[in-house]
């Protein structure tokens, strides 16, 4: 028999299948994108996120609400019948849930061993065999009901287990737990705040919708303490929209007789760590002189970071210096992004009050309606009970001599017409039971469940007991598990400068602007190393400027704004890089784009607007100063005509202007008033006709295609001119 040949492998062709890149991203990627946002990183509406609610109800049905503390690795290990993303994931949750860890205002976890600190990046948590855990006594609130069916139950990851959806959590638990989290294309970033304040604003607030939210909830306070530098239009911002930032700094306090700083309280967002590895490199590069030492003295009493000084050495100023240049001194980002009803959605305070209070009461209405059910089943079964009493004697008589089990139940039926639950409550009674003292005590239990049950539909049909029921029950919870304040908040005071421009580091660079709105900030050193400046295949260079790392610059946008920073804020880049996307680092609106960017060292000069109605505003470039660091000014520029373009001039000089390819001129500046506003419309410059308008205005020393003898030609005296016509080869 001839030998066969074994089939050839087939060619790499055969599994390469072309398809579009949307059906590839709507195959692929976004339901990626959506599973990471709605089962990892985003807070629901019961302020958790499902890591953190699938082990809360595990160590519950564990009976850890009541019992003692058992290692954290039976914890783990049964909360991965739920949550099967391994015993790390699982235990890194776990820690920062206890109270240990410090990372919470109102921990959840009461606990015992080594779990590291918050405020600390090497102090590392005990394995979790070694540690013990159970649910912290507030966890009652988080719990409160749930075993009356007032959230929906679903099926685990392999349909043994059902695990709750949310938690039915009495209080706003996503104000009062510190959240932050990265999905895909989107984040949350959710600060802390006190929970006998936020109880009370929502009491205040669901008595009066319109209540003023400040009066009971002034700021956030984070479990790590620390002061908050009250900025009001920030906090208002935060407040209103969701997002925004605040500063925090760290408290201190200062031994004179040892010449030492004590910084005992940080920033949440830092660790000790860093603020020390920091403060080193400042000393180590001669940017801090008063200092001679610093050390890490924390221990059991909690965090302390000592900082030795001159005896010279002015220790408020040295502290000024350090909230300047060291995280002692940071912002926290807050971006309130929570799921509900499965939808990401950006809150401010009310908002996010108003769906808690939709989300509890529903909660409420759910537990309502369990009592009211399992009441009217005992009271129907106590009306059969009644029935008996007409003739006890019969009802024994009838169990006594019917001879098959099966027939008890329809023979006590049909002799007292009761329903078929009445007849088994009957005959389950206990013989010692059948005293008319035992039966007349359970018959009267009647009129109290009637009761009961009509205050329980009364409460349930109206909204406003609903809302007060609620409020009973916040008020009881802030009596029970509120605390002061962790951090202080500081009035009247403005956050630390930026660093000051001595520290930072002088050499020159160019600065890059191109049409997409990507910007490259190369130093010169690294310009000539490098051959070629490259771009996006559709994207070109429109703009550039050669300047030092401590220059200001602006940067204004096509939404009638400039945007202001130093150039030592922006990050450096290669030629060899795409560049940074503007918008990104300037925090632009959605659809906002660069058109130009503008040194201001010492704002002299001004800026040139030319728009389509044959306007043109010349603006004095010392009207975009501002005492304080403001990083956005609006009304930057008219927007009633389209903006043509934009000009910075050092002084006076010649434009060429076009309208159309018909007419064009060159004029002097100098014919222009300098506008006092800057949003200013300007001033008629070309006369245009009907369905005409200005196209083109810049400077003449940019006009290549216009020689001197063409700029003499082109030249107007008076304002407002219809120009020249222009010769054919001047003709675009």
């Amino acid at each position: 028999m001839p030998k066969q040949k074994s089939p050839s492998p087939p060619s790499s062709e055969n599994f390469i299948i072309e398809q579009p890149i949307t059906s590839t991203l709507e195959l692929n990627f976004m339901p990626y994108a959506m599973s990471v946002i709605l089962s990892r990183a985003i807070p629901e509406i019961d302020g958790f996120k499902p890591a953190h609610r699938k082990l809360l109800y595990t160590m519950y049905k564990m009976g850890l609400l009541t019992g003692g503390r058992i290692k954290s690795a039976d914890v783990v290990g049964q909360t991965m019948r739920l949550n099967p993303h391994g015993d790390a994931a699982i235990y890194e949750t776990l820690v920062r849930l206890t109270r240990g860890n410090d990372a919470l205002l109102h921990p959840f976890v009461d606990s015992k061993g080594n779990f590291g600190k918050q405020y600390s990046r090497d102090m590392a948590y005990a394995a979790s065999r070694y540690t013990e855990v159970k649910l912290d006594e507030i966890c009652r609130e988080i719990f409160r009901d749930i075993d009356k069916n007032v959230v929906d139950m679903a099926e685990n990851y392999n349909n043994t287990l059902l695990e709750p959806t949310l938690l039915p959590t009495a209080f706003p638990n996503l104000l009062v737990t510190v959240n932050q989290g990265i999905a895909v294309g989107m984040a949350s970033s959710v600060c802390s705040f006190n929970l006998r304040e936020v109880c009370q604003t929502a009491i205040a607030w669901l008595k009066n919708p319109h209540h003023d939210i400040f009066k009971t909830l002034p700021a956030p306070d984070l479990s790590t303490g620390g002061e908050l530098i009250f900025n009001a239009q920030e906090m208002e911002g935060i407040y209103a929209t969701g997002r925004g930032s605040f500063k925090l700094r760290a408290r201190w306090r200062y031994d004179k007789k040892q010449s030492c700083i004590e910084i005992f309280e940080i920033p949440y967002t830092t660790t000790a760590e860093a603020i020390i590895d920091r403060i080193v490199a400042l000393v180590k590069a001669g940017k801090l002189r008063d200092i001679n030492d610093v050390r890490d003295e924390t221990d059991l009493k909690g965090l302390k970071i000592a900082v030795d000084i001159k005896k010279s050495a002015d220790a408020e100023t040295v502290m000024q210096r350090l909230f300047n240049l060291t995280p002692l001194c940071e912002a926290f980002n807050c971006n309130f992004n929570f799921l509900v009803d499965e939808r990401p959605r950006v809150m401010g305070i009310a908002e996010i009050l108003r769906e808690w209070t939709h989300f509890r009461m529903g909660c409420i209405r759910r537990q309502l309606s369990h009592d009211i059910e399992r009441k009217t089943e005992k009271l129907h079964l106590l009306d059969g009970l009644a029935q008996i009493l007409l003739d006890i004697d019969k009802a024994i008589r009838i169990i006594r001599n019917t001879e098959a089990e099966s027939d008890v139940l329809p023979n006590l039926m049909k002799a007292f017409k009761i329903s078929e639950a009445q007849a088994e409550f009957i005959a389950e009674i206990k013989l010692r039971n059948l005293n008319r003292e035992y039966l007349l005590n359970r018959v009267n239990e009647r009129d109290e469940l009637k009761n009961e049950i009509a205050s329980l539909r009364e409460t349930l049909e109206s909204d406003e007991n609903i809302k007060a029921l609620i409020c009973s029950q916040l008020k009881e919870i802030a009596r029970k598990y509120g605390a002061d304040r962790r951090t202080q908040i500081i009035y009247g005071q403005s956050a630390p400068a930026a660093p000051p421009e001595e520290l930072v580091d002088d050499y020159n660079v160019k600065l890059f602007l191109s049409e997409h709105g990507y910007f490259k900030k190369i130093s010169l050193v690294s310009l000539r190393s490098s051959s070629a400046l490259y771009m996006k295949d559709d994207d070109k260079i429109v703009q550039e400027l050669e300047t030092n790392n401590r220059s200001e610059i602006l940067f204004f946008s096509d939404k009638c704004a400039v945007y202001k920073t130093r150039v030592y804020d922006l990050p450096d880049g290669k030629a060899s890089g795409l560049g940074e996307f503007l918008p990104n680092l300037l925090g632009t609106e959605e659809n906002e784009r660069i058109i130009y960017m503008v040194l201001a060292n010492d704002y002299k000069g001004f800026m040139v607007f030319a728009f389509d109605n044959g306007k043109v505003a010349k603006v004095a470039f010392e009207g975009y100063a501002t005492k304080t660091n403001r990083k956005k000014l609006i009304n930057a520029y008219s927007d009633r005509a389209a903006l043509i373009s934009v000009n910075w001039i050092p002084d006076d000089r010649d434009f060429f202007l076009t309208r159309g390819t018909d007419k064009a001129m060159v004029m002097n500046t100098s014919l222009i008033n300098v506008n006092a506003s800057k949003n200013s419309s300007g001033v008629q410059v070309f006369t245009l006709r009907r369905n005409t308008a200005l196209t083109l205005c810049q400077p003449v020393t940019e006009a290549d295609s216009l020689s001197p003898e063409d700029a003499e030609y082109f030249r107007v005296d008076k304002i407002p001119s219809t120009g020249h016509f222009r010769a054919e080869k001047m003709k675009l």
